[in-house]
Formats: C-alpha cells, sequence, structure tokens
C-alpha cells in the first residue's frame, strides 16, 4: 500500500519507481491518498510517501528496491 498525497513530487517519484518493478517483482499496488487532516495526516503526514506491506513499513520518502524485494519474499 501506497500513502501518498497529490502534488507530492517525492510521491510521483515513488509511484514511478513502483511501477518500473512491478513487472519484473509481480505485486500489486494499492494507493491511498493523505489528507492534510485526519488519523492519516497525522500518521503519515511527515513521512509521505510510506510504502507499506501486510501493515509495515517497507520505506518512507525514497524507495527501497532492496527492502522491498527482502519484504516480498
Amino acid at each position: 500500500m501506497l500513502y501518498s498525497r497529490p502534488g507530492c513530487h517525492l510521491c510521483d517519484e515513488m509511484r514511478a519507481g513502483l511501477a518500473a518493478l512491478r513487472p519484473q517483482l509481480g505485486f500489486a499496488l494499492r494507493e491511498i491518498e493523505v489528507g492534510w487532516e485526519g488519523e492519516l495526516a497525522e500518521k503519515y503526514g511527515r513521512l509521505l510517501p510510506v510504502l507499506e506491506l501486510a501493515g509495515r513499513e517497507v520505506c518512507h520518502y525514497f524507495l527501497d528496491e532492496e527492502r522491498l524485494q527482502a519484504a516480498l519474499a
């Protein structure tokens, strides 16, 4: 799951990196938009983008391909 916000250049970069890896690693991606208020904003607002798998944070700010591959293994 990718937590992101519209207009976030780091979110755009992580989304593009994940799209490039998807054919090779074969994963599905669900994206959740984090607003400026509320529970998700409090939890993730300063860390965006955040990539989670099975409820565990894989990486934030930048895509960590090694951690993603390890999490998918």
